[in-house]
């Protein structure tokens, strides 16, 4: 009986394209043992090894010393025991062949009158190498060097003989200095390390990963003491973020003897430091944790990394290249959860961490500017809509954190053409809830006396007759924070500047653009804690119910009985759909192949393939479209790790003219 832990799976998969979209399929195994009995070792890991690539594994990673066990002892001299590892790993190879995976497991092996503990690594039935351990511990429960010797007193570093059933031998690589790269499968480039070296200063695993090495793979068999575990996640976890890189970690299981120590079968896979799944410990039938990491992803992320580019390689690496072939059964489509909302903290986040961090960003951003220019207000245009809404309450926090008094908030309601009873009146009635000054300033007469002066005829609602509107809006607020000795909070997000859904010079334009670093699905999620934890008392209703409304900048005029005409989602499709295509586009570098891909699996039956496509190219031509607001946008704090600041994190020239 084995466990496998998924993260999601594809309903109709596509043969092999998440490889196609550089995603590669690993596994980190604990199999189920019984101690020194090579036999029986190796035929269960020569079925669980079947099993995984029926999976669609390329990659399978074993526990250190799988073979004949970890805890031998002074077994491990006995020639017997050496002699039938050998024959196993030939065995395993042999089983190996045809099903385009790559297989570690570990053995005792015997070279020059010293004994190793390595792992060696199969690929379509050979031995690509052996990799000897390089840290052996001995203190504590640990004494392997009792036993075996370092990798840095290997004498012979290029071969070491590999019997045949045939007589022949068949040169192996051996030593520290390989690296495993398949020519048929992009971004596969393997580096190994075994157990106590991921726990030393710098583990080989770092050098590995500078030569190029995306996966790292590291057969363990660390025990189990109370709070070990949890270093050990952030221990892999935290490696892989450093390497940028893939790290499966695959820890020898309770088969192994118990006389000072137990062992638990970890299995970890994480990636750039996100642990993607584990397996269940402390269990004596086999274990099998799957997952699917994106090596285009990782290599994108060294690309963007100075740190990474700007450190030399410090050893040198033998590659070894090999050709792993079509796997014969592709398995499941995607075994990785893609969220719908990558912006949006996950359900098992700490909610109240996440927003107070957020705001503390915000607020202290806006608060600085505010000290800075001495300002007696902060004015702000309040709408009525979710980001005007989340300007406010960063800035009733940024004034208590500048000391300035919440009498220095003044709010100003702009009624319009297009402007509705629901709006204004949870404008009113927001700022009457939150104890601020809000001004009424109709803009109707002004914006008619502007269409008279240049022309424009009041019933041709086209980009004239919205613009004039935001423009008149952006000058009496800047007017007004120049009567009141003060600056004006702008409200755009970070998803209006990406899609270039703001009027240039118009609400573009602001004196601290406090929102600019908070796409749509954050702003919605950060109001909605705000409803329910900070102002549930005082207006929890009224922010609810700012929430439910429909988007709109209330442009165009209102229907007959008064009701919303205009909805920006209709416009420029799903904010939702504008978040994940940005993230994924501007964090991640994904091409628009690859976004409609993981579009398709985040959003399977809420939008079609032809919905994703259409919103998907809208996207596309709006974002290049809309750089040179970007290029003139104002000072803002940038939230999280996608920005579009031209001075810090996009820069992008105005008059490119190529697709994205």
């Amino acid at each position: 009986m084995r466990g496998i832990v998924r993260r999601m799976s594809d309903p109709s998969p596509t043969p092999c394209a998440r490889e196609q979209h550089g995603f590669v399929r690993v596994a980190a195994v604990s199999p189920e043992l019984r101690l020194g009995d090579v036999a029986w070792n190796t035929q269960t890991i020569c079925v669980e090894m079947r099993h995984l690539a029926g999976e669609g594994c390329r990659l399978i990673v074993f526990p250190e010393l799988c073979l004949t066990g970890y805890s031998c002892a002074d077994l491990f001299y006995q020639p017997t025991l050496q002699k039938a590892a050998l024959e196993g790993l030939h065995e395993i190879a042999g089983a190996s062949s045809g099903l385009g995976v790559v297989v570690i497991v570990g053995l005792p092996l015997a070279v020059e009158s010293r004994l190793y503990n390595v792992a060696s690594v199969i690929a379509d039935g050979r031995v690509l190498g052996h990799v000897p351990k390089s840290f052996l511990p001995n203190s504590g429960e640990f004494y392997e060097r009792r036993w075996f010797s370092p990798a840095h007193t290997l004498r012979m570093r290029e071969t070491v003989p590999m019997p045949r059933e045939d007589s022949r031998t068949t040169a192996v690589p051996i030593g520290t200095d390989m690296l495993f790269a398949a020519a048929d499968l992009p971004g596969f480039v393997l580096g190994v390390e075994i157990c106590e070296d991921l726990w030393t200063i710098i583990p080989p695993s770092s050098h590995a990963a500078l030569a190029g090495a995306v996966l790292l793979a590291n057969p363990s068999a660390s025990n189990e003491v109370l709070g070990k575990a949890h270093y050990r996640r952030n221990l892999v976890a935290q490696q892989s973020a450093r390497c940028l890189a893939a790290y499966v970690y695959a820890g020898a299981g309770a088969g192994e003897s118990s006389t000072d120590t137990v062992y638990s079968g970890h299995g970890l896979i994480a990636e750039n430091g996100t642990l993607l799944g584990e397996t269940e410990r402390f269990s004596f039938q086999t274990r099998a944790v799957i997952a699917d990491v994106d090596v285009q992803r990782l290599e994108h992320e060294r690309v963007r990394s100075a740190a990474f580019r700007d450190e030399a390689a410090t050893r040198e690496f033998r590659r070894i290249t090999f050709t792993l072939g079509a796997p014969p059964h592709p398995g499941a489509g995607l075994l990785r959860f893609v969220s719908a909302h990558p912006f949006v903290p996950p359900a098992g986040a700490d909610r109240q961490a996440v927003c107070e961090e957020i705001f503390a960003i915000q607020a202290t951003g806006l608060a600085r500017r505010l000290r800075q220019t001495k300002s007696q207000t902060a004015v702000l245009g309040l709408s009525g809509g979710i980001d005007s809404t989340l300007a406010l309450l960063v800035m009733l926090e940024a004034l208590r954190r500048a000391d300035m008094p919440r009498s220095a908030a003044l709010t100003i309601t702009m009624p319009g053409f297009g402007t509705t009873a629901r709006t204004r009146g949870n404008a009113e009635m927001l700022a009457a809830a939150l104890g601020v000054t809000l001004r009424s300033i109709p803009i109707t007469a002004a914006v008619g006396q502007h269409f008279q002066d240049i022309g424009h005829p009041p019933g041709l609602h086209d980009v004239t007759y919205e613009n004039a509107q935001a423009r008149e809006r952006t000058q009496v607020l800047m007017d007004v924070a120049n009567q009141t000795g003060g600056i004006v909070v702008g409200t755009g997000d970070l998803s209006e500047a990406a899609l270039g859904w703001c009027t240039f010079n118009g609400d573009h334009m602001s004196m601290y653009h406090v929102n600019c670093g908070v796409p749509k699905t954050l702003v919605r999620f950060l109001i909605e804690w705000c409803a329910t934890e900070l102002y549930a008392a005082e207006a929890g209703a009224i922010l609810h119910d700012i929430i439910a409304t429909p988007i709109s900048p209330e442009l165009l005029p209102v229907g007959a009985d008064g009701a919303l005409e205009q909805r920006t989602e209709d416009t420029v499709g799903p904010y939702e759909l504008h978040d994940f295509f940005l993230h994924h586009f501007v964090r991640h570098g994904c091409g628009a192949e690859k976004i409609r891909w993981l579009a398709g699996h985040a959003f399977a039956g809420r939008y079609s393939d032809e919905e994703i496509a259409c919103w998907l190219a809208v996207f596309q031509r709006r974002f290049v479209q809309s750089q040179f607001k970007r290029s003139s946008m104002p000072d803002g704090p940038k939230v999280g790790s996608v920005a579009l600041s031209p001075r810090a994190d996009w820069r992008m020239p105005s008059d490119y003219c190529g697709g994205i």
